[in-house]
């Protein structure tokens, strides 16, 4: 992938989650994926991409856990691809980014994603799962690793005393 595996040790989980998805490549097979192509021929002339490229990503998207080979046919052998649970958990942050897309770069139309049961249009959107606020409405900070908000230990006193 385009990030370093250097990046895939930091305690930044966007560095680590770009170094398994971090091409533009990647995220648009898992975007094919999703949409029910599966075979390598559909997905080259989908994308548009070269067959060693795709290749590549494939190899590279297996190895990183979001992609499974199945084989569909013994003879002669034929495989397809399937997303798997890591490759479905992705697919919400590929609709933010389209969103973010058509709201920032859509001139000219976009494609949109539509709910198959009402047949309304998505607006796809990061949220607290805790509170159910919109991220883009909250103030935000990061907490370390050995933050006891994030390992659960318990906070570190001080000699001092209020």
């Amino acid at each position: 992938m385009d990030v370093d595996q250097e990046k895939s040790q930091t305690c930044c989980p966007v560095a680590r989650g770009l170094a398994k998805v971090g091409d533009a490549w990647s995220m648009l097979i898992l975007r094919d994926l999703s949409l029910g192509l599966s075979r390598f021929e559909e997905l080259r002339t989908s994308l548009g991409i070269a067959p060693n490229i795709l290749t590549a990503r494939l190899r590279a998207l297996g190895e990183a856990g979001l992609v499974a080979k199945r084989r569909y046919s013994e003879r002669p052998p034929r495989d397809e691809y399937v997303l798997t649970d890591a490759g479905r958990d992705f697919l919400p942050v590929l609709h933010v980014i389209g969103e973010w897309g058509r709201r920032h770069n859509g001139e000219g139309g976009t494609s949109r994603l539509v709910d198959t049961e009402t047949e309304a249009l998505v607006e796809p959107m990061v949220i607290d799962r805790v509170s159910g606020r919109p991220l883009t409405e909250m103030k935000l900070r990061l907490a370390l690793p050995d933050d006891p908000l994030v390992s659960g230990a318990p906070g570190k006193r001080s000699w001092l005393l209020d």
